[in-house]
């Protein structure tokens, strides 16, 4: 396992032992009732609803296109990435911006919670029980007052090349 996959205060110490120090911070949100969260260093922006063009022929991730301040942002619905039911739409989402390599990915979700600053020693790798689906999106989980947040990985979640592979 690469370090990469880990929460920034978390490295690997000598043999398979982790080292845990310190905290790190989450933007969490809600999908389909679920509790999710992303390292708030990877957030560039939150937005409200926003108005989005379609895109012929993308994949059914792809949601469409939006400008943000002249920017053209791929709008991502993430229920559909994670295999949820779609949002019903007289309920207007929200989306969380994330650039990944230079580019900006719209990640339209239900709702954007609150910052949250948990303790690495407290991160837990995916569980077995964790549907397949998700943790191969997700570092891990944490585990907060008797809810499951699960911790997606940004690229990993937008790495359609693997999903087309499976899908051709």
């Amino acid at each position: 396992m690469s370090n990469a996959n880990l929460p920034a205060t978390t490295r690997k110490g000598k043999g398979d032992d982790l080292v845990t120090v310190g905290s790190q911070d989450y933007v969490t949100m809600t999908i389909a009732d679920h509790l999710f969260g992303i390292p708030v260093l990877q957030v560039q922006d939150v937005l409200g609803h926003q108005r989005i063009t379609r895109i012929p022929l993308a994949p059914p991730e792809v949601a469409g296109a939006l400008n943000l301040r002249g920017r053209i942002v791929t709008a991502i619905d993430v229920r559909q990435r994670l295999h949820l039911p779609s949002r019903a739409k007289d309920k207007p989402g929200m989306s969380i911006v994330v650039d990944l390599r230079g580019e900006l990915y719209s990640l339209m979700v239900d709702s954007v919670g609150e910052v949250l600053s948990l303790s690495a020693q407290d991160y837990e790798r995916n569980p077995a029980t964790l549907d397949p689906r998700w943790r191969e999106v997700s570092t891990g989980i944490y585990r907060l007052n008797g809810q499951l947040m699960v911790v997606l990985d940004v690229p990993r979640l937008l790495n359609f090349a693997n999903l087309e592979a499976a899908l051709g």
